[in-house]
């Protein structure tokens, strides 16, 4: 009968198993360790991109706030020199004013009026004076609110009383009031809006 010792075979597959296992245990290794590299330095490269990103948005941002100062300081110029250039306009076409006024006061004034003082304090004018009747100080007041240069006339005092004596004496109505005196670009203004005003009401009527 022959005999025959697997022992010394069996040793030397266990062996060359073993050997290939950490081989391949290795050869893992060494490919996670590859793909780990690999992954820190795509999410490196992400990273240090989007820093260079928001780096340039930075920069860009400040250049824009910049910018903006440069506008709004630039606005501040322009509306104080519209100011400048409406206090110009303005002092000239107030040396005008009180020519309007008492052109535009002795067109209005109605029959039965008669004024004794006629006061410009800035844009308001007092006014004082007799009518023969109540009546004829609403219609004064009424010229005036549709006035074109005056604006926003209020009684102060209305009231009968007497002047002259024994046979001159007249019953009258004495009156004290003030009126808004407006300027050539407020007229302007007022004009431009009217002029507006029809257009929108157009257009919100074509709307559904």
């Amino acid at each position: 009968m022959i005999k025959i010792n697997l022992l010394p075979h069996r040793e030397e597959k266990r062996k060359e198993l073993k050997n290939k296992f950490y081989t391949l245990m290795a050869l893992a290794a060494l490919i996670g360790a590859v793909i780990l590299i690999l992954g820190g330095l795509y999410f490196s490269s992400q990273v240090s991109a989007q820093n260079e990103r928001n780096a340039f948005i930075t920069k860009e941002n400040l250049l824009l706030d910049e910018k903006i100062k440069e506008v709004a300081t630039l606005k501040q110029e322009i509306d104080a020199l519209k100011a400048r250039q409406e206090a110009v306009e303005d002092l000239q076409s107030d040396r005008n004013q009180p020519v309007f006024m008492m052109n535009e006061l002795v067109k209005l004034s109605p029959e039965g009026l008669h004024l004794t003082l006629i006061k410009q304090d800035g844009q308001r004018i007092s006014i004082k004076g007799y009518a023969q009747s109540h009546a004829v100080v609403g219609i004064f007041m009424n010229e005036l609110n549709a006035s074109q240069w005056m604006s926003k006339p209020e009684i102060i005092q209305n009231k009968a009383t007497v002047i002259g004596k024994d046979r001159e004496a007249k019953r009258v109505i004495e009156f004290d009031m003030n009126v808004g005196i407006r300027r050539p670009r407020e007229l302007e203004a007022a004009a431009a809006s009217a002029a507006s005003a029809p257009k929108a009401n157009a257009q919100a009527t074509k709307k559904p």
